[in-house]
């Protein structure tokens, strides 16, 4: 990917963030709020259902549009709500991927990507990927945790900006952090792209 693709697509999420900061913040029960911060979530789950014929697939998505017009109608705090559960559940769901595969017996999540992509697999960089994995799952849960005391003890437009922009700003500092320090103690690992990165993800199937 050329450099100029990739401020094309860091300002396209920077937009973005700002966008539904904004929407959430000052207008949360605004049709236009609820459809540029649900729809990353409800038309992946259209496409999977119409398209690949997902049953529950589909049923999600009619389900969440069901939900999403009952909380409109009410309106009111609801709204809020709804964002502060849509955005714990997305990290308890990629939590718990993470976490499943850290049960006895079975390969640790971030462990079975670097074997697809690192040609030589040393123990030391079993163990390190299995601590990562672990990691991770700590921070989705510290991130849930973050969220539902911002909630509850800071005024809403605190909560939104946590949510719209430091989320995707933490994460992607969590990577870069990680990132370095795993070259610097661990020279072992081969240097990957991105786009394999991506593509080991996409082949563990989740």
């Amino acid at each position: 990917m050329s450099r100029w693709r990739v401020l094309a697509v860091a300002a396209g999420f920077i937009a973005y963030a700002l966008l539904s900061w904004a929407l959430m913040a000052w207008w949360p029960a605004s049709p236009w709020a609820v459809a540029a911060l649900f729809g990353p979530l409800l038309v992946p789950l259209l496409v999977a259902g119409v398209v690949k014929k997902h049953g529950p697939s589909l049923l999600g998505a009619l389900a969440l549009v069901a939900l999403l017009a009952a909380v409109l109608w009410r309106g009111g705090a609801d709204v809020n709500r709804l964002y502060v559960l849509q955005h714990a559940g997305i990290h308890a769901l990629l939590g718990w991927g993470f976490a499943v595969t850290l049960r006895p017996g079975a390969t640790p999540l971030i462990t079975m990507m670097a074997e697809r992509i690192h040609r030589e697999f040393t123990p030391a960089m079993r163990a390190y990927t299995r601590w990562l994995t672990g990691l991770w799952v700590v921070y989705f849960v510290a991130m849930i945790g973050v969220s539902f005391t911002l909630y509850l003890l800071a005024p809403w437009t605190w909560w939104s900006f946590y949510c719209s922009v430091l989320t995707p700003l933490a994460a992607g500092v969590f990577m870069v952090v990680e990132h370095v320090l795993r070259y610097q103690r661990h020279p072992e690992f081969e240097r990957v792209s991105l786009a394999q990165v991506v593509q080991a993800w996409r082949a563990t199937g989740r």
